[in-house]
């Protein structure tokens, strides 16, 4: 099942849905209406590799939590992420078993072409 985890209040994340394709056969769930669960972020985490890669710290909280200077580990990303949906950084997208993570132009284009096929 190919999925996208966003936020339906962010521009940047609504600006990207709209570039998809329209039929793109996307499950779209909104981190903030409906929080992911701990098994959710598993199958991120595998795909991933790392927590630290699906932690978004350009996150408000980031900043006012003063976690920049702090040393994060693993769990603590975890932790976090689970805690507050800020933490994800977004979207996030499981096409094909593949995860495509964050806003830059690069990601939304591989994401594009994964949902061309």
């Amino acid at each position: 099942m190919n999925k996208i985890y966003y936020l339906a209040s962010c521009d940047t994340c609504r600006k990207i849905i709209k570039s998809l394709p329209k039929d793109n056969n996307l499950v779209f769930h909104d981190i903030k209406q409906n929080p992911i669960t701990e098994a959710e972020l598993e199958e991120m985490y595998k795909l991933a590799g790392s927590y630290e890669a699906l932690f978004s710290k350009k996150a408000q909280l980031y900043k006012s939590m003063d976690l920049k200077n702090k040393s994060l580990t693993e769990d603590d990303y975890k932790k976090y992420i689970l805690e507050h949906y800020t933490f994800l950084s977004r979207p996030v997208f499981i096409i094909d078993e593949k995860i495509y993570i964050g806003n830059t132009q690069p990601v939304t284009l591989q994401v594009q072409k994964a949902l061309a096929k």
